[in-house]
């Protein structure tokens, strides 16, 4: 129960600084940690996680850093094409995804590696205008690929969001970060009700998790703002190569 605790608090550090980092770890200590079920530390994740991008978001509302628009359009197509995702996975042997799961995580990170910390574009304009023509087509295109990647690897999107949004549609990081965290609401909610009955939740275990991974949020989300975005960027691109390195381990 202490370790799964400590982990909790870990899970919201990365969601508060990076925006991402969450999903990928909370199924694994609450099964390790806490010794969960598979089908039940997944229903718990997507519950934990969903209310900790919430409370990692607060400040960044303040902050008027979300792109509504933006979020909503990226969540709602990458609702639908996660469940297309999905039906791919079934039909693949489970290390083919998981080492596609982890060279894209490694060309993720090269990029946000290569990439400034402005990169600009249709979706942010140098005078902080939405250029919609350019942008609502990308930000379709965008929400169906994160949506079926995020439903064929079967991890939470953050991972997969924030090299989006900031290489595709140029949102500088702390955008990137503040709107990943709407869009990870949308997905764990949706993930959530479609998982609901799949085994009983103990929410002791999940009350707990979600406290420290609270405080562990809103903790980090202090920290972020005062962070350079290039290095906020570039720590995000190594939590990405640690996370490739963890899923080609385990997929050998």
């Amino acid at each position: 129960m202490s370790a799964a605790i400590g982990l909790g608090a870990l899970i919201g550090i990365l969601l508060g600084l990076l925006g991402g980092g969450g999903s990928i770890l909370a199924v694994p200590a609450l099964v390790y940690g806490a010794g969960q079920p598979v089908a039940a530390a997944v229903s718990t994740s997507l519950l934990v996680v969903g209310i900790t991008s919430a409370a990692a978001l607060l400040p960044r509302l303040r902050a008027g850093l979300v792109q509504w628009r933006i979020a909503g359009i990226v969540g709602a197509t990458g609702a639908v094409a996660a469940f297309a995702g999905a039906a791919v996975n079934h039909l693949l042997d489970p290390r083919v995804v998981l080492v596609g799961f982890a060279a894209l995580m490694v060309a993720a990170g090269l990029r946000m590696l290569r990439e400034t910390g402005d990169s600009g574009g249709d979706c942010a304009l140098p005078g902080g205008g939405i250029n919609w023509r350019g942008c609502l087509p990308k930000s379709i295109g965008t929400g169906l690929a994160v949506g079926f990647l995020t439903g064929l690897f079967g991890v939470g999107g953050g991972f997969l969001i924030i090299p989006a949004l900031v290489l595709l549609l140029g949102l500088d990081m702390p955008a990137a970060v503040a709107t990943s965290l709407v869009i990870i609401v949308i997905n764990s909610a949706a993930g959530f009700a479609a998982h609901a009955g799949d085994a009983p939740i103990d929410y002791r275990i999940a009350a707990a998790f979600t406290v420290t991974a609270i405080a562990g949020s809103l903790a980090a989300a202090r920290i972020a703002s005062r962070i350079p975005t290039r290095r906020l960027q570039r720590l995000f691109a190594y939590l990405v190569f640690a996370v490739a390195a963890f899923v080609i381990i385990r997929s050998i």
